[in-house]
């Protein structure tokens, strides 16, 4: 697109760890401290969302855990239930 930003369909294509690279290099160039905390807030469900609910609840109450799972919100069937999040912070504000 002519505006630096791409549609949902072009970002569906990408995997699930591009995704998140590209979001997570957006983020840094944007100084985007909202998105990590809005990512931050979006892994308990996403991790419920792959039926770790135990996991999922524990998160909530735990920080060090949640931080755990931020590390890893670019892999495996975490990274593919925050595919929604990812597309739509990649489709409103560019790729870097």
């Amino acid at each position: 697109m002519a505006d630096g930003t791409q549609d949902g369909t072009e970002l569906d294509d990408l995997p699930s760890k591009e995704l998140y690279d590209r979001a997570m290099s957006l983020a840094r160039e944007r100084r985007d401290v909202g998105f990590l905390w809005d990512l931050l807030r979006a892994i308990p469900a996403a991790a419920a969302a792959t039926g770790e609910v135990d996991r999922a609840e524990f998160d909530l109450l735990h920080g060090l855990s949640l931080l755990e799972e931020f590390t890893h919100a670019g892999e495996g069937e975490l990274a593919d239930a925050l595919r929604p999040f990812y597309i739509d912070y990649l489709a409103a504000h560019g790729t870097p």
